[in-house]
């Protein structure tokens, strides 16, 4: 069994040899053949080549295309901040003024598209009879908040009318971004919404479930096996998630994947997950990244499960750390049986001396994210933090700690951050996985003036 038919049959319900491997190597790819993350998402013919790179060396039953939320919403009218080692974030939302529900919808040979659906069709024809090829596109929720910015999240309680307006015009979007990638030959099409973890369970029922629902829907009908990817503590949401009725569901290190795996169980879904991308993958030895896998394969039962990264790969991840985690998925008693005296040490551990909250002469705002340039999420909890601070201007401190730095990861477990993004006022947690409303955040500031 190769492994397109392992991915494939187990989401069509039926059983394979082990369990399946998927790397989410989206600008990473570019890393192994030393492209930025700028070119490989740019130019085609450096795409493909880390691609096959991926394919060469971390032998994946699965592998995304390319992992970038920002192209519908370049092709809307955003327009993108662009770094080296990280996919593009949003920079400017052409709905921030005002409340019109746009009418275009991306053709094929639209912003980058073109390129995407010539690299896709490249890849399929080289890897795609032994190797299941993934689609990613953004979801209806994120694609929204891009468009119409942060103020997307006030609207929610606010305007619920215009978000389900809106959030159907974001679902025709996907359809049509659906049926390119179906038409490039991709098997798996992945619906990737990271905000989903920002919304309570009952605004994911009033105003997610028939969007998502509507385009799970249109794959399937279109005879396509579906995922759908979410990152953050979508943990409350999961169930919901599952109703949407995607062939399979990807999670991050913020789920804990036996109780996740329990609900996923009960529907017959799939579920991928969850290495976690910075404290075992990006900083972590190839013992750890082993040990994780070990001890995960140990904790959940080994039906209607695939060992993914949490989210897409960091740019300087270790390649011998991925090459790792294969080893432990594809020979798990070997993996055991190097790490059974192995007890992970922390090198040169980081002091961090914490201020002193209790005497600060202003309001101290401070933003824990994996990084608000590459999440998201991040970017819109960031966005909130700054949107206080242009505000409240120098009365006010605000910082961003990025958990892909070990000096945040550190500071992270000093201060006991349990989920990410979080924002502390004053080293009390104010919001953990919930990005604010513009009011009620300055409500709590003002009242630290």
């Amino acid at each position: 069994m190769n492994g397109k038919e392992r991915i494939i049959n187990l989401l069509k319900k039926q059983k394979v040899d082990q369990v399946p491997w998927v790397p989410f190597a989206g600008v990473h790819a570019g890393k192994l053949k030393g492209y930025s993350a700028k070119e490989v998402l740019q130019d085609k013919d450096k795409l493909v080549e880390s691609l096959l790179e991926v394919k060469k060396i971390y032998q994946p039953d699965g592998m995304p295309v390319v992992f970038d939320l920002q192209i519908e919403a370049e092709i809307l009218g955003c327009e993108l901040l662009w770094a080296d080692n990280n996919p593009p974030s949003v920079k400017s939302h052409p709905l921030a003024q005002t409340k019109d529900i746009p009418s275009k919808i991306p053709s094929k040979t639209d912003g980058r598209l073109p390129m995407i659906l010539e690299a896709m069709r490249e890849v399929k024809e080289k890897v795609g009879n032994d190797t299941a090829l993934y689609g990613l596109f953004t979801g209806p929720l994120t694609l929204a908040s891009h468009l119409r910015g942060q103020s997307f999240f006030m609207d929610m309680a606010m305007d619920p009318e215009y978000c389900k307006n809106l959030l159907k015009y974001s679902a025709q979007v996907a359809k049509a971004m659906c049926d390119y990638f179906i038409e490039a030959g991709m098997d798996i099409i992945s619906v990737v919404c990271p905000l989903v973890s920002q919304v309570s369970p009952k605004q994911f029922n009033a105003l997610l479930l028939e969007p998502y629902k509507e385009v799970f829907d249109h794959i399937r009908g279109k005879g396509v096996l579906s995922s759908f990817f979410v990152c953050g503590n979508a943990g409350p949401n999961i169930e919901n998630m599952c109703k949407t009725n995607p062939d399979s569901i990807s999670v991050d290190e913020n789920i804990d994947m036996v109780k996740a795996k329990e609900i996923t169980d009960k529907y017959d879904i799939v579920i991928g997950g969850n290495i976690p991308l910075t404290t075992v993958m990006l900083h972590g030895t190839q013992q750890d990244n082993m040990k994780y896998i070990v001890d995960l394969l140990d904790q959940v039962s080994h039906d209607r499960l695939i060992i993914a990264p949490g989210c897409d790969m960091p740019y300087d991840l270790p390649i011998e750390n991925s090459i790792a985690v294969q080893t432990a998925i594809r020979d798990t008693e070997k993996a055991r049986e190097i790490i059974k005296d192995y007890t992970a040490v922390e090198e040169n551990p980081i002091e961090i001396t914490l201020p002193d909250y209790k005497n600060l002469k202003k309001p101290f705002v401070e933003v824990f994210t994996l990084d608000s340039i590459s999440c998201a999420a991040c970017t819109y909890m960031m966005g909130a933090a700054m949107d206080a601070k242009e505000h409240f201007g120098d009365t006010i401190d605000v910082i961003e700690y990025k958990f892909t730095e070990k000096a945040s990861i550190a500071r992270c477990k000093k201060m006991g951050v349990g989920k990410l993004p979080s924002i502390y006022i004053n080293g009390e947690l104010a919001y953990s996985s919930i990005i604010p409303g513009r009011e009620e955040l300055f409500s709590k500031i003002k009242a630290l003036l």
